[in-house]
């Protein structure tokens, strides 16, 4: 049967049936004897209204799925395994605090294994679930006769202004435990889907400017809330374990080198997500020690083996994906001598984009279109990148501009055609959500500069977890450009992207790269991974003879120009400054 929106048990039913007096402070009174939850009910109203419910036996409304907003239940026995795996752990609480509590799983199965529970806190934002936990808890103990009934606080509020330090300044010197399963969501996500459960401030991490707009401001909620708890809780003596998606974890430990919460023994024990919650995204149980030493790196295990599977976090101030390969390879670890660059974004790639098909031009919407060849590229997407040389493209891409904000009212004058396509296609435009085009020109790109068209290109996927560079080279004597998922570095002459790729490709810098890329991110390579390769100590390890086994016109002239350029004192000063600057198109 179902209550408020809430399971309720056949037990819970009875008692309510065959209790006398449902006068509010009567009946909550008993019912914090039989199961230590303070002020089960708020108000006369709600008793009232559970007692007409239970006298018409009916049943309310279905469950609603709440997957969107990230609420993935726990089920009992995940619930269960994980109170079993911190006993082992020689866990035992005194208070327990769950910020997310949903349906209360994790306070059932706390009560059934831990024996020394004084407090429990329980948040919940979702007014059916806190019932639904109260009714879990209360069937609980009617059930099962306890000895040891502790304080139950399961409170109906936002987890984002609740104010935890109330209860850490109650139980200063007591074990705590914070457990739960916080939303896999981001708070992007629940803006878009009109949730109001969000953090006040959703730039909680400070970015600015470009980053802060673009994405970096976006987070998880479950990170969020894990590190407002950290900030609370590090200095008691407790412990934490939250499942969350392994990115949580990775950010969180980012966010341990600047704030450096009193948190040591970290680790990261894998779930299988799909068999768990039926979602297919990389997750684990998140296990740390409070109130002692400031630890800094995490040791991940599989959850249900047990078995060791590499350790990742700082290293001498450096963020690397497994500290033994690391520590192998750190030469390589500097800063590349110029700079990544981003592929073209333009966020419309039904018109954008092409096929040539018939020697006609088709957009992603399957129509013809009649426009002039002058601003229509080549483009590359991360899935064409494969290591290999490409001098060729299946898609096109319309490049509006050759700088990012130039104006593009010489389309009119210069090229009619593309410009009646790109006008009668306006609404696309106008529909682009990002912030970035606010202001600008019509059918304005970003990813544009001089850069983009350098004949000859070092390119890699962002999105793919290859880590081989490929060799772009011109098309119908035009540059082919990459779109936003890729990285590219540009060059004038064949023969320096020819070292540049045969460097990067080489066994120590893909060793380099594999031990600081996170094989499980949406992104594995990123321009900051890239922006740490040490170009110089790669060349410091790599012999002609081996270059002209890949190189077939490569002379010993190259070779030492190609060193010669890298280490002018002039570029080494300039990070903007292009390698090589001759026209020599070979």
């Amino acid at each position: 049967m179902r209550v408020f929106e809430a399971n309720i048990t056949n037990s819970v039913i009875d008692f309510f049936e065959n209790t006398k007096t449902l006068l509010l402070k009567i009946i909550n009174a008993e019912l914090e004897v039989i199961c230590g939850i303070k002020d089960f009910f708020n108000s006369q109203i709600e008793i009232d209204e559970l007692s007409e419910i239970l006298s018409a036996n009916k049943s309310i409304v279905s469950e609603p799925d709440r997957a969107e907003y990230g609420d993935f239940q726990t089920n009992n026995k995940l619930s269960d395994n994980v109170c079993k795996f911190l006993k082992k752990q020689n866990v035992s609480p005194e208070i327990i605090i769950e910020p997310t509590c949903g349906k209360g799983n994790f306070i059932i199965s706390s009560l059934n294994t831990f024996t020394n529970v004084k407090f429990i806190y329980g948040v919940e934002i979702y007014k059916p679930y806190v019932w639904e936990t109260k009714f879990t808890i209360f069937n609980h103990f009617l059930n099962i006769r306890s000895n040891n009934i502790p304080e139950i606080n399961i409170i109906h509020h936002n987890v984002f202004d609740y104010n935890f330090n109330e209860i850490s300044n109650k139980h200063q010197n007591k074990k705590v435990l914070i457990i739960g399963n916080p939303p896999w969501v981001t708070n992007s996500k629940l803006s878009l889907l009109g949730s109001g459960n969000l953090p006040t401030k959703s730039n909680f991490k400070n970015h600015n400017g470009f980053d802060a707009i673009t994405g970096k401001g976006n987070f998880d909620i479950g990170e969020y809330i894990s590190l407002k708890l950290l900030s609370v809780f590090s200095n008691h003596n407790g412990k934490f374990a939250f499942l969350v998606k392994n990115s949580v974890v990775k950010n969180i430990l980012i966010e341990q080198n600047r704030k450096q919460y009193k948190i040591s023994n970290i680790k990261q024990f894998d779930i299988d997500a799909k068999k768990e919650f039926n979602v297919s995204v990389n997750a684990c149980l998140l296990y740390c020690s409070f109130g002692t030493d400031t630890h800094f790196s995490i040791k991940e295990y599989d959850f249900y083996s047990n078995k060791y599977l590499r350790e990742y976090g700082w290293v001498n101030n450096k963020f690397v994906a497994n500290v033994e390969f690391y520590k192998k390879t750190e030469q390589i670890e500097g800063e590349f001598p110029f700079e990544w660059r981003q592929g073209v974004k333009h966020d419309s790639s039904k018109i954008m984009e092409l096929e040539s098909v018939g020697g006609h031009f088709i957009n992603n919407i399957k129509e013809i279109v009649e426009i002039e060849n002058n601003l229509v590229y080549g483009l590359l997407k991360s899935s064409d990148l494969k290591g290999n040389v490409i001098n060729k493209s299946r898609k096109y891409t319309i490049i509006t501009q050759r700088k990012v904000g130039q104006e593009t009212k010489y389309i009119k004058e210069q090229y009619p055609k593309t410009y009646n396509y790109l006008f009668n296609n306006i609404e696309h435009f106008n529909k682009r959500k990002s912030s970035i085009y606010k202001g600008k020109p019509l059918f304005s790109i970003f990813g544009i500069g001089d850069y983009s068209f350098k004949y000859y290109k070092v390119a890699i996927s962002g999105m793919y977890k290859t880590t081989i560079f490929s060799l772009v080279t011109p098309y119908n004597d035009k540059p082919i450009m990459l779109d936003d998922t890729c990285y590219f570095i540009g060059f004038d002459t064949l023969i320096e992207a020819e070292i540049t790729q045969f460097l990067l490709n080489e066994n120590i810098a893909q060793n380099f790269i594999h031990s600081i890329a996170f094989a499980d991110a949406k992104r594995m390579i990123t321009k900051d991974l890239l922006m740490r390769i040490n170009l110089t100590e790669i060349i410091k390890n790599t012999y002609f003879v081996e270059l002209k086994t890949q190189i077939e016109n490569i002379t010993k002239s190259d070779w030492v120009n190609y060193k010669s350029r890298l280490n002018e004192k002039d570029f080494n000063k300039n990070k903007q400054l292009e390698l090589f600057t001759e026209k020599n198109h070979q």
